[in-house]
């Protein structure tokens, strides 16, 4: 699967529009990392818990959007985009989303 951010993808030609696909989750860290994260807050730096459940919930979320895309008969998702929000106290939204299309 090609996933890009641009509205082609150099070199293919776009043959069949299969629309829009997303795929998105809600992630949060257990209570014993999120109070670790919490005295970060007091030191400064990164926090590397939340790094890594961000980063988690971006692998989960594109992959989602693929398996999107693949039930649309795509082989590649252009104009991708990524955006977050927060749910809750200490969860937060992943949504990736772009237009599957098949390129040859």
């Amino acid at each position: 699967m090609i996933i890009v951010t641009t509205e082609s993808v150099p070199g293919k030609n776009i043959v069949d529009l299969k629309g829009f696909v997303k795929g998105s989750t809600v992630q949060s860290k257990h209570i014993g990392k999120d109070l670790l994260a919490g005295l970060k807050t007091i030191v400064g730096g990164e926090i590397k818990e939340y790094s890594e459940m961000m980063q988690e919930a971006r692998q989960k979320a594109i992959g989602r959007m693929v398996e999107d895309a693949k039930s649309k008969g795509a082989n590649a998702v252009i104009c991708v985009r990524l955006e977050t929000s927060s749910v809750m106290t200490n969860a937060s939204e992943i949504i990736a989303y772009g237009t599957a299309v098949t390129v040859e």
